[in-house]
């Protein structure tokens, strides 16, 4: 009678709860650009949640829709890895087309309305699997070889009505833990959480899945065992093959399913590429600033930007009801130093809420990463991460380039490339702030990409359209 009553309070507990938890997807689309440019490919944002193709009947796929703007000049004529992963990317679109009944995709269908009084039935009355018949995908490779431009272009040809997400994995996460905390005090939060998600979309787009966290190492293993469950469809892009995915983290045994799931519910698919069509884009170092001691410049550029509107102090809500100080604000600008965003415990979560506030930062003396200040690349890594995919505008003043920045930050792999010593190479002569992170040394990179296109013309003049878009017009 006690376990009746528990699974009651349970359905009542999930009622009570039922409300839309959107992911908040970023959602992106191609721009036609100069076909002469080095530039292949643009992405803009788009505040419109409906999906770009009203017309589902003309969606014909990702290759095909790839292979149109070639054809047009929008796009740089691919390379031979894009291609391949076009190809799996539309197999995957033709079963789903198939499959879409049996998928549950339409959200207008009968069957793809798993409501929550459909929970305790096949909880407790007819429990059964009801694993997709579609194998999702997974995509890896280094930066810059078009991972999320390819699986952007994969979800903008999905029809309108499907129960479809793109988002971020930072974002993702930070739903799952939000989520977490409303249905705290439940038997297993989790499986709440799964058929929550899989309620709102059962094709799931992750942009950049990694693990660096052993809790969110934990709570993956056990969330994508309901989210599969449940019927999701996974297609994510990241750095890492599966196997390497929290690569000597702690308690990885326990992390170990999920990697087996995720091969098992997933085609791998490694993208390779000699090209960063990021470091294409043109140089443009009118803000970043090299050398000590020049804060007066960063000042300067700063004040440009704000013109007259004067800056002070403000305070930024940033996630359940966490609070960020900024010392420095005004038009949608923020002014930091370095120690204040990154040598304190913030993560991605106040990064997040940061810059839905503000479009751009100024960042005062980024120092060189190594051994000594490890778990501040971490943070510094985390934001550009954060800046990147919400198109912010990044100033700053460095010590060195990006490249220079973390050089000293390898993984064990390049370590171990290093020459040993020798009576020739005395311990002098060795670095002694080298730092051997798998992780850091993965995600280096990506970071160094990123701030290179972060301070190229052509994303500065997307932040720009961005920025107009926003206005409200007169």
């Amino acid at each position: 009678m006690r376990s009746l009553l528990f699974s009651l309070r349970r359905v009542t507990l999930l009622s009570r709860h039922h409300q839309p938890y959107a992911f908040s997807p970023i959602r992106n689309h191609l721009i036609p650009i100069n076909p002469t440019s080095s530039f292949p490919y643009l992405l803009r944002h788009s505040s419109s949640s409906s999906h770009p193709n009203g017309d589902d009947a003309k969606v014909a796929g990702p290759l095909v829709e790839y292979e149109r703007r070639i054809v047009a000049g929008e796009l740089l004529d691919g390379d031979l890895c894009q291609l391949g992963t076009l190809r799996e990317l539309q197999r995957l679109y033709d079963e789903l087309v198939q499959s879409a009944d049996a998928c549950r995709l339409d959200r207008y269908s009968a069957s793809a309305k798993p409501t929550r009084s459909n929970w305790f039935w096949n909880k407790f009355v007819s429990p059964h699997s009801s694993v997709s018949p579609v194998k999702g995908l997974y995509l890896y490779g280094g930066v810059g070889t078009g991972k999320t431009m390819l699986m952007d272009l994969f979800f903008h040809q999905l029809p309108s009505s499907w129960r479809a997400q793109r988002i971020h994995f930072h974002n993702f996460m930070l739903s799952v833990h939000s989520r977490l905390q409303m249905h705290k005090g439940l038997e297993d939060p989790l499986e709440v959480v799964g058929l929550e998600i899989a309620d709102e979309a059962i094709l799931l787009c992750l942009d950049e899945f990694m693990v660096n966290d052993v809790a969110d190492a934990l709570i993956l293993n056990r969330l994508f065992r309901h989210l599969f469950n449940n019927g999701i469809v996974l297609v994510a892009t990241s750095n890492r093959a599966p196997d390497n995915l929290y690569e000597r983290g702690l308690q990885r045994d326990l992390f170990l399913p999920f990697i087996a799931a995720l091969k098992e519910r997933c085609v791998v698919r490694e993208i390779g590429s000699s090209v960063d069509y990021r470091k294409l884009t043109s140089a443009e170092e009118g803000f970043y600033f090299i050398g000590r001691d020049i804060s007066g410049l960063l000042k300067q550029k700063f004040q440009q930007l704000v013109g007259d509107e004067p800056a002070g102090p403000q305070v930024v809500e940033v996630v359940m009801g966490r609070k960020l100080q900024v010392p420095l604000a005004a038009d949608g600008c923020a002014y930091f130093l370095f120690e204040e965003l990154c040598d304190r415990p913030l993560g991605a979560a106040d990064y997040l809420g940061l810059f839905k506030k503000f479009h751009t930062l100024a960042l005062e003396g980024v120092p060189m990463f190594g051994l000594h200040n490890r778990t501040a690349a971490y943070r510094f890594v985390t934001l550009v991460d954060v800046m990147y995919e919400t198109k912010a505008r990044l100033l700053c003043t460095a010590e060195g380039s990006p490249l220079e920045l973390l050089e000293s930050i390898v993984t064990i792999a390049d370590a171990q490339q290093i020459a040993p010593r020798t009576s020739s190479r005395s311990r002098k002569s060795d670095d002694i702030d080298l730092c051997v992170d798998n992780e850091l040394g993965f995600a280096k990179d990506r970071t160094i990409s990123r701030l290179t296109e972060m301070n190229s013309k052509e994303y500065l003049e997307q932040h720009s359209t961005m920025l107009q878009e926003k206005q409200p017009s007169l």
